[in-house]
């Protein structure tokens, strides 16, 4: 199992804005970032599970630099209570989630499948498999996502992350201020 740094250069240093409960990783309510691992990965295979809060945010971290920012940096696959989030949306009068910002989904990028999601409160599992530009999604025994980013038209993606041109990077937590829990965070190397 990869350890989460505990300490890390540059101004995505998230160590503060997580804590361990009951055996979890948890963001804390109100903070956020990214919590990296310690080493770079290329190709690899991420197992964890998650619990989300009501309309709970967060995403796993991939190929991003030191001192970048996941969604934009690197990759970001969401960790969203997708229905959870757009009932709140609903009731304030905003504008719904975009197919890329779904739970499961190449953030900026592509839409996952929707409604794998267990009821909030419960623990899913997901497992992520990354192979040079092709990523892989399976939520709680279903494939929801199966991409290959050399295909992307970047000319139809409003904000193209830089992760697509990235081989390798640190992987790890993207926290947006909710606290959603993760345990059981593993990750094998194909290289």
């Amino acid at each position: 199992m990869p350890r989460i740094r505990s300490r890390r250069a540059g101004r995505q240093n998230a160590v503060d804005s997580y804590e361990m409960v009951d055996g979890a990783i948890r963001c804390k309510k109100g903070k956020g970032g990214d919590l990296l691992t310690k080493e770079e990965y290329e190709d690899c295979i991420i197992k964890v599970e998650f619990k989300l809060p009501h309309a709970g945010n967060n995403g796993i971290a991939l190929r991003t630099p030191l001192g970048g920012h996941s969604a934009s940096d690197g990759f970001e696959i969401q960790v969203l209570d997708s229905d959870g989030y757009n009932a709140d949306q609903t009731a304030k009068g905003k504008p719904l989630l975009k197919p890329y910002q779904y739970h499961g989904s190449l953030y900026h990028c592509v839409g996952a499948k929707h409604g794998y999601l267990r009821p909030v409160g419960t623990w899913n599992y997901e497992e992520i498999e990354v192979r040079g530009n092709k990523i892989k999604v399976t939520l709680n025994g279903t494939k929801i996502l199966d991409v290959d980013c050399d295909t992307f038209d970047r000319s139809q993606i409003e904000h193209p992350p830089k992760g697509l041109d990235h081989k390798k990077g640190y992987i790890g937590f993207a926290g947006h201020t909710d606290p959603v829990e993760f345990r059981s965070f593993k990750v094998k190397r194909l290289n």
